[in-house]
């Protein structure tokens, strides 16, 4: 790896977002952009051939007009290095994925070229939150809480109203919220829970089940509904389940009829290259633009997660 192909790659080193449409696999995505990428990166000039010194014949012509063959050193190319032998400059770039997306969602999907790969491992173990759009509506349950999935239910929805909806997401979070203060490690009746509750700092130390940080509703227009979520740890899945939750607490039932991931750490659906997108130069662009953001926060989080893990050892003194 030399030349302008080089300092393309190291241009790729870091991390950025794409938007995965629904109905696309997460691997056919970054499939897609590995070849994008790779193409644009064997698209550069190739590195120039190296030079060998070769002995050619030449003639001479002598006084009495006869020709004398002589041997000249010239320097000419290497055949070894022609682009025809030695093949494209890159035969392949690793992407990685960060938190995933199943087929049926959309959204914000982050993905990491060299060192990137490790900045990901950084960002999931700094257990950072995700926001999310979930599109429900009232009156139908079904086995896997999609619209697609097998009919099991049929319900009234005419006495919901946005107000007891309200109420019903703000017992829910208030649940979740008491969950990760659990989860947290820090201790309940201290200073310390309260201020990192109020600036959104808490984490669970460690594995934790799905925890919802922030749950409103942005519209509600009976069957359908939209609410934004805030969360940590969760599935895809685990959202549509939370859907029908919903549902079965206002005496109903619903279905979750979309799932859209607006917001992954640092990464939001501005950061979000649409496929169009997925080139060389856009995604070198996207990962320069993204790169501070990155650090900030990765150094910002680094020291909170250090602090509350000594915290917590002291404790256990």
């Amino acid at each position: 790896m030399a030349g302008a192909g080089a300092r393309l790659y190291r241009g790729l080193e870091g991390l950025f977002a794409v938007y995965k449409p629904p109905g696309v696999s997460w691997n056919v995505v970054r499939d897609t952009v590995e070849t994008s990428l790779l193409k644009g990166m064997n698209s550069a000039p190739p590195p120039a051939p190296r030079l060998q010194v070769r002995f050619l014949p030449a003639s001479s012509a002598l006084p009495d007009g006869s020709k004398e063959l002589t041997l000249t050193a010239v320097r000419v190319p290497v055949l070894a290095d022609h682009p025809l032998v030695t093949g494209p400059q890159f035969r392949g770039v690793k992407v990685g994925v960060g938190h995933r997306l199943d087929v049926p969602s959309s959204g914000v999907l982050v993905l990491g070229v060299g060192r990137g790969n490790r900045l990901l491992t950084e960002l999931y173990n700094c257990h950072l939150s995700r926001d999310y759009t979930l599109h429900g509506q009232f009156g139908r349950a079904t086995e896997d809480f999609s619209p697609t999935g097998r009919l099991i239910e049929r319900t009234t929805y005419s006495h919901i109203t946005r107000d007891k909806l309200e109420k019903v997401l703000a017992v829910i979070q208030g649940t979740h919220q008491r969950a990760l203060l659990t989860y947290s490690g820090v201790d309940l009746q201290t200073q310390e829970a309260y201020d990192l509750a109020v600036k959104g700092l808490l984490r669970p130390m460690d594995k934790s089940p799905p925890l919802i940080t922030g749950l409103r509703c942005l519209s509600y227009e009976p069957p359908d509904f939209t609410l934004e979520v805030q969360c940590l740890n969760e599935t895809q899945k685990y959202l549509r389940k939370l859907v029908h939750e919903v549902g079965l607490e206002l005496r109903s039932a619903a279905v979750c009829c979309g799932v859209r991931r607006t917001r992954d750490g640092p990464f939001t659906l501005q950061h979000a290259l649409p496929h169009q997108r997925w080139t060389l130069t856009h995604v070198t662009q996207a990962v320069r633009e993204a790169d501070g953001a990155v650090r900030d926060m990765l150094d910002r989080e680094g020291v909170t997660e250090a602090e509350r893990r000594q915290r917590s050892q002291e404790r256990g003194r």
